[in-house]
């Protein structure tokens, strides 16, 4: 069976938490002014919030490593992807200790480019 279309979805799926919640942090008096509470902790911006990033950029770690255990990419993309994995954990880790907009804004940028990187390593990987 091919998990190709597994593995992609599940490294997007746990890609969302972080990224999402990084622009909420940012956005988060916008937000609740209309009504939505988009971070994972009613008060908001948290260190409940923050550790959330944490946990799921965690989970990214093993996931990413995946690709590479089921033959959908080579030992490029295992470097590429764990790297980007590491440094998602990094930064979100950032956030919990600095509790500010300049750290969810890192957040943020590294998850934009995160998965511009990874999937096109994964694609070069096979070519």
């Amino acid at each position: 069976m091919n998990y190709g279309g597994y593995i992609l979805f599940a490294i997007q799926f746990l890609w969302q938490f972080p990224h999402f919640w990084a622009i909420a942090w940012l956005a988060h008096k916008d937000y609740d002014k209309a009504g939505f509470k988009l971070l994972p902790s009613r008060e908001g911006t948290t260190k409940f919030s923050a550790m959330q990033t944490v946990i799921y950029s965690m989970m990214m770690v093993p996931v990413g490593m995946l690709p590479y255990y089921f033959h959908i990419g080579g030992i490029l993309s295992f470097w590429v992807l764990l790297f980007c994995n590491l440094w998602m954990v990094f930064v979100s880790v950032l956030l919990v200790i600095k509790m500010n907009a300049a750290a969810a804004r890192r957040v943020m940028f590294s998850s934009y480019f995160y998965l511009m990187i990874v999937f096109l390593t994964l694609l070069f990987d096979k070519i």
